[in-house]
């Protein structure tokens, strides 16, 4: 959530946000309000138990002739104290489910506006062209036997795959090396959980507009996490972190799953959009005074290994209104797909600034034993749906796929992957 003082000392900006966001400015007047009972209910409770305390004293060292009178008082007290207590406790429930609807801040220089309203940052590599009719990566997956969508389907419903020999073998090449580079970068591999409970998911901000995308295990009341910043987010969760040698850098590979709601009709072909893939997912807690640098870093971090891999792409800044709740910039990097003749997105990387760790409770000492939130980043650093930039941009006429060179060691030197011989 935002921090309460900006909330209360600066509320245009606030408002300013919102609106960049095309969401309602009216909220911000209902968590200020909220603040501001908040914050005179505990005053209330305070007085009252100050009071009680003294009370408390005076019965102690009383004559017993004044005892009983004391006594009432300090019975009467203890009764106010108990209502006190319950309402401040509401009104900072209140406060919290009021604040929790405001989005984060956008950082300055974050283009207004929706999801057509981003803008192109730059262009790099050379868009691919072919002297033949090129295929699409699942008419290249099938022909090569890499990609079975129709058993997918048969065993899991629509939307879900087999990633089969060479197929499953260039997924884990991808990870494997991604994983690499961001060791090299000094990020700490993690295998993190794929299920987490509300408090988590809620505290990352996946739980609101987005809901209807999330699989949710009622029995178990558990969440399949849709990015292992989830888990990457929660892992630090109601600590203090010592940040004085630099930012806590993480990379979570795991399983995601997405319902996909509401997307229906799109990217149906393929492995576009599917309900579960795989991904590698950096995470930074770092200083929020370092955290747009930091956000610079990720991205180039991205960039460079989409460019080893000899793929074209576009680096976008993404519009408020098409940013998460938590984000307060979004960098999306969207490779050339040769066959839709347009940039898809591949890969993206968020600054949160403070917004998760306010939520999640997470913090760092400062000098004089003070803490405070940290900030949160996030960027994913590959995923299954780089495949199909990997094949459409490779391919060539009889069918075979070049594999870019620093792919080749992870397939035990393969160069091509060529159509299965039946």
């Amino acid at each position: 959530m935002i921090d309460p003082v900006v909330l209360r000392e600066k509320p245009d900006l606030v408002k300013r946000s919102q609106r960049m966001r095309g969401e309602r400015e009216e909220c911000v007047d209902e968590a200020i309000a909220a603040d501001t009972n908040r914050r005179a209910a505990i005053s209330e409770f305070e007085t009252l138990r100050a009071e009680q305390n003294v009370c408390g004293k005076q019965v102690a060292a009383a004559p017993r002739e004044e005892r009983a009178a004391l006594v009432a008082k300090a019975q009467e007290l203890a009764a106010r104290v108990k209502v006190a207590s319950q309402r401040a406790s509401e009104a900072e429930v209140a406060f919290t489910e009021a604040v929790q609807r405001l989005g984060n801040i956008v950082i300055e220089g974050v283009p207004a506006g929706g999801e057509d309203d981003y803008v192109v940052l730059r262009e790099v590599g050379d868009i691919p062209s072919f002297d033949f009719s090129a295929r699409d990566h699942l008419a290249l997956g099938e022909l090569l036997d890499i990609i079975d969508m129709e058993r997918g389907a048969k065993v899991a419903g629509a939307r879900f795959t087999y990633l089969k020999g060479l197929g499953a073998r260039l997924e884990l090449a991808l990870m494997s090396l991604a994983l690499d580079r961001a060791i090299a970068a000094g990020f700490v591999p993690l295998i993190t959980p794929t299920l987490v409970r509300p408090d988590i998911m809620r505290g990352t901000g996946f739980l609101g507009a987005h809901t209807d995308e999330i699989y949710y295990l009622p029995a178990d009341d558990l969440y399949l996490t849709g990015t292992s910043e989830v888990a990457l987010a929660g892992y630090h969760a109601n600590e203090i972190l010592d940040l004085t040698d630099g930012p806590l850098r993480y990379a979570g590979w795991s399983t995601c799953y997405r319902r996909e709601a509401g997307s229906h009709g799109k990217d149906t072909r393929g492995i576009i959009r599917v309900h579960q893939f795989n991904k590698l997912e950096m995470f930074s807690y770092i200083d929020p005074a370092d955290a747009e640098a930091e956000h610079a870093r990720l991205l180039a971090w991205q960039e460079a290994l989409l460019a080893s891999l000899g793929l074209a792409y576009r680096v976008i800044d993404t519009a408020a209104g098409d940013l998460g709740s938590s984000a307060a910039r979004k960098f999306d990097i969207e490779a050339w797909i040769p066959t839709q003749n347009a940039y898809r997105e591949l890969t993206s990387t968020s600054n949160c600034t403070s917004f998760q760790a306010r939520r999640l409770n997470i913090r760092q000492r400062r000098e004089g034993g003070k803490t405070s939130p940290v900030a949160t980043l996030n960027g994913t650093l590959a995923t299954t749906r780089w495949i199909v930039a990997l094949l459409e941009t490779h391919q060539r006429a009889d069918g075979t796929v070049t594999v870019p060179e620093p792919l080749r060691s992870y397939l035990g030197g393969l160069d091509i992957l060529a159509p299965a011989v039946r």
